[in-house]
């Protein structure tokens, strides 16, 4: 039987089909996972980028489900953003007409935004003592190796 450990408990927040291109998103992600939550949201009020008032928003909505939620007693200043992803929604596509005759495609790309956010480790909450790390077993002297073909060829010539 194995030893089972508690899971994280997480809320999240998503936010569908913003239209913003997923790589320009991804961008503003990578600054704020793995922050604490003031610390995410001074990152993003400060990130001058489109995508960074469109992550804010989903921020926010995490961290009121967090305070909101009827089985948690969690402050927003003791979560922290363990998750944040950047999903391809439906592209859009539309024409622009170009010279002789043809057209251009115009790609609207959208995406949707994903942020969970967890109680800080150190924020009091009783967990369970941390174990040893665990540690590669001891290597064992191995038995005196015998000379390989090619030396035993050696040898015998």
């Amino acid at each position: 039987m194995a030893a089972t450990s508690p899971q994280k408990q997480e809320v999240r927040a998503e936010a569908k089909w913003v239209r913003v291109s997923p790589r320009k998103a991804r961008l503003v992600a990578e600054h704020i996972r793995g922050r604490s939550v003031p610390e995410a949201r001074t990152v993003l009020a400060f990130t001058q980028r489109a995508a960074a008032r469109e992550i804010e928003k989903v921020l926010r909505s995490a961290v009121s489900n967090a305070e909101t939620h009827p089985g948690l007693n969690w402050n927003g200043d003791d979560l922290v953003v363990s998750t944040v992803y950047v999903d391809e929604g439906p592209t859009i596509k539309r024409w622009r007409a170009r010279a002789r005759g043809r057209v251009a495609r115009i790609r609207k790309r959208t995406c949707h935004i994903t942020v969970k956010v967890a109680l800080r480790e150190d924020a009091g909450v009783t967990t369970a003592p941390p174990s040893q790390p665990k540690r590669a077993p001891a290597k064992r002297a191995s038995a005196k190796r015998t000379p390989t073909t090619r030396k035993k060829k050696e040898a015998t010539a």
